[in-house]
């Protein structure tokens, strides 16, 4: 990938991504919210840093005709800033919307933007999907996340459905436990799922390392944690023991409170 944009780059997995591409000669651009955290990481990489807000359409219109001004084109757009809320069905409404913003309009957004101008171009273009596992199963503790993440996941499928004959290349990053703040900071200390997830967490490197393998191919899912896939197939076949299973796991983390 010759020209990348990686979105919620300031940190964790998106900026592990920007670095990784970077190291293989790609140019790229850093967008975050957090404008010094996006800078940051563009001086490592001797990339550009556009701070933008991944829920603002305006913002996400900005970033992508200035990417196409510097860039000339984009080979490569990472739609991966995300938001995790603990709670259950009482988190409040700001909330939901916040996590429904950045978890899901943010991809609608980017393609809102990019489809005019990738859709039947001479050259496959490719759109990463920083989902989650959450999306193929569920995060006990986070409603908002699981929900959303669900509803980013389908919006990633529709798109690689309508849109594959035409030159667009969908994949989805599904992780489970990575090393970043979503995982070791207050919000994923509330989860209830964090102490089972940094269990076989990987670092952000580790993950940006086989995103870059699995861009040589056009899986749809990309799983760093590959028994995801068997979770994702008994869930799919036998949701009743699935869903047992959980609710086991659920009533584990309130006795050990």
């Amino acid at each position: 990938m010759k020209r990348v944009v990686v979105t919620g780059a300031g940190g964790g997995i998106g900026a592990a991504l920007a670095r990784r591409f970077a190291a293989d000669g790609a140019r790229v651009i850093v967008s975050d919210l957090n404008a010094d955290a996006a800078s940051a990481v563009a001086a490592d990489i001797g990339g550009l840093a556009i701070t933008a807000d991944a829920a603002s359409e305006a913002d996400t219109r900005r970033l992508v005709d200035a990417a196409f001004s510097e860039l000339g084109d984009i080979d490569l757009f990472c739609s991966n800033a995300g938001v995790l809320s603990p709670g259950d069905e009482n988190t409040p409404d700001r909330l939901w919307e916040r996590d429904y913003g950045v978890n899901v309009l943010s991809h609608v957004y980017v393609t809102r933007a990019l489809l005019p101008r990738w859709l039947d171009s001479a050259t496959p273009k490719r759109l990463l999907v920083t989902v989650s596992a959450a999306g193929l199963l569920t995060l006990l503790g986070s409603a908002s996340y699981s929900v959303t993440k669900h509803a980013a996941l389908a919006y990633a499928e529709w798109l690689r459905a309508t849109y594959a004959h035409r030159g667009l290349v969908v994949q989805a990053l599904c992780p489970q436990g990575v090393r970043t703040d979503m995982l070791t900071g207050d919000d994923a200390r509330g989860s209830g799922s964090a102490a089972l997830l940094a269990e076989g967490a990987l670092e952000p490197a580790a993950v940006a390392d086989l995103v870059a393998r699995s861009l040589d191919g056009t899986g749809f899912l990309i799983l760093p944690h590959p028994e995801v896939a068997d979770y994702y197939r008994l869930r799919a076949t036998d949701p009743d023991r699935w869903l047992g299973g959980m609710n086991k796991m659920q009533r584990g983390f309130e006795a050990a409170r």
